[in-house]
């Protein structure tokens, strides 16, 4: 029977040896968001999602790092001492337990914020030993989607949250809380909101990491947003865009404006209104797409219309 070699956890990552702290977290936010099994579209998301956290975890963390440098480097010594006993401090215990974890590859009860989005294994123990280094908590990031009309106004939205954690006895958890969330109005399609030591708890009383929450804005059949721009589908009649009549259009913040069509308007033409989409810093611009609807002739009156249509444009061909 043969055995799968692992993954080399720089490959996993796509980084090098040489890659700094910065450049290792940088790779590691990019694959999250690439596997993030809520929203990733590949077969193997939650698999990949969880070598990411693995490698992550070992390669973030200092004293991980070069041990696991000194194993690649020296396969032969790190499995004749496989037997050594270390001494049992905190820092002992989370490696042991992450080694535990990374054979058996099941991290079933570490899923975090909205399904298994985060930054790993970086939370740690409550209690703190005498001289042990702290290390702050890990970042977390999730996605959350809200109305539109929330870009112009802003909210106050109540979120329940997964943070994945270490008990007493130094064995994973999930902690759930619930958070008061205020949505400022004017943040575009994919901006993120901070909030302050909220993310995975500290090792040895050091500081929480941060949470970091990013705003979406699910399209509908009338609305779609790029950014801070807004653009909205309008139907209209044929007489509206032949004539180039005054139509009234709702906007995303509620209110009604008169907008003026062109004469000989045709369907997919935009309309745009200056600083009228989400009010950022720059305002983004509403564009109103325009659709023509043929009304469905139903009565004589109605069909001898088309009829005098037909003829005053007999020249006119649409193929």
């Amino acid at each position: 029977m043969t055995t799968k070699t692992p993954k080399n956890y720089y490959d996993v990552l796509g980084v090098t040896r040489e890659a700094s702290a910065e450049q290792i977290k940088k790779a590691y936010r990019k694959l999250a968001r690439k596997y993030h099994p809520d929203v990733s579209k590949e077969d193997d998301a939650e698999t990949r999602m969880q070598e990411v956290n693995v490698a992550y975890d070992t390669l973030s963390d200092t004293a991980k790092k070069q041990e696991y440098d000194f194993q690649l480097d020296h396969p032969n010594f790190a499995n004749s001492n496989s037997n050594h006993t270390h001494s049992h401090d905190f820092n002992d215990d989370v490696f042991h337990h992450y080694r535990s974890s990374q054979q058996q590859s099941d991290f079933s009860g570490f899923e975090d914020l909205f399904g298994r989005f985060g930054s790993g294994f970086g939370g740690g123990r409550n209690h703190q030993n005498d001289g042990a280094m702290r290390y702050k908590g890990e970042d977390q990031h999730a996605r959350i989607d809200v109305e539109l009309q929330v870009a112009y106004e802003g909210s106050t939205q109540k979120l329940s949250l997964q943070i994945p954690t270490y008990n007493a006895y130094g064995e994973p958890e999930v902690q759930r809380k619930t958070l008061e969330v205020k949505i400022p109005a004017g943040l575009k399609d994919g901006q993120q909101i901070r909030l302050n030591k909220q993310g995975q708890q500290g090792i040895n009383g050091g500081e929480n990491g941060d949470l970091y929450i990013e705003i979406h804005y699910p399209a509908t059949h009338r609305y779609h947003v790029e950014g801070a721009n807004v653009f909205c589908h309008v139907d209209i009649s044929p007489w509206e865009a032949a004539l180039g009549q005054n139509i009234e259009v709702n906007l995303p913040n509620g209110r009604n404006v008169n907008v003026s069509l062109p004469k000989n308007a045709k369907t997919g033409q935009q309309l745009r209104l200056k600083d009228q989409g989400i009010p950022a810093q720059p305002a983004g611009h509403l564009y109103l797409i325009l659709n023509i609807v043929l009304p469905v002739a139903q009565t004589d009156q109605q069909l001898r219309a088309y009829q005098d249509f037909a003829e005053a444009f007999h020249q006119f061909n649409p193929r």
